[in-house]
């Protein structure tokens, strides 16, 4: 049975942790939409907005949106119909700012970070691969093209995303300690903090996260 105190909740973690899959599955449980702030910024880039053009520079140089464009863009959002129920929010807050501003927008009941090494999160991301006609995602390791380089639906060659070499993978996750992390004492100092090992498979980590909101 779920904990239905449990209304709001966040799911941070470093690149690759899996926090999206793991949000997707908590949003279906608890029937509540999944908002992520990357999947926002994608769409906009996708859709050549104005936005989408400023967004994209930001992230191919493997820093982080700045809170007001964020922030603006997540209380529109949580302002929507279908959050009234709660939402599983991915991705965000990403800094003390940011989770100052949310305080303000929207009760959070359980902050969840899904833990993986820097080790782990450079394999991860470095093994994806995406067919940039159609977008499907691959991985080397997890989840390989039957054809080696080679999108399996369209036979487009398979691409590494600018916001995914080396070089920006090293950014990303330094920016992760040195702006994210300080949000975990933000949380445990609300008494709503949990970590979650994310090192294991998908539906093992899966487990860990149901056993914390079924408590």
């Amino acid at each position: 049975m779920f904990n239905l105190n449990y209304k709001n909740i966040i799911i941070f973690g470093p690149q690759a942790s899996g926090k999206g899959t793991q949000a997707d599955v908590l949003a279906e449980k608890f029937g509540v939409p999944h908002i992520s702030t990357g999947a926002i910024f994608r769409d906009e880039i996708r859709g050549g907005t104005e936005l989408g053009k400023k967004v994209e520079g930001i992230l191919n140089a493997g820093n982080l949106v700045p809170d007001e464009i964020t922030n603006e863009i997540v209380k529109n959002r949580l302002s929507k119909s279908d959050c009234s129920a709660g939402f599983v929010l991915e991705g965000y807050p990403r800094n003390i700012s940011q989770a100052g501003f949310l305080d303000k927008v929207a009760k959070v009941d359980l902050a969840l970070e899904v833990w993986i090494s820097d080790e782990e999160a450079v394999m991860r991301i470095g093994g994806r691969r995406n067919c940039p006609k159609c977008g499907t995602p691959y991985h080397l390791k997890f989840n390989p093209s039957k054809k080696e380089g080679v999108c399996d639906k369209d036979g487009e060659k398979l691409i590494i995303r600018d916001d995914e070499s080396d070089e920006i993978i090293k950014q990303r996750l330094k920016n992760y300690h040195e702006q994210t992390e300080p949000i975990i004492d933000f949380y445990k100092e609300r008494g709503i903090y949990k970590k979650i090992d994310g090192m294991p498979s998908i539906s093992e980590v899966t487990s860990m996260i149901m056993k914390v909101v079924e408590e």
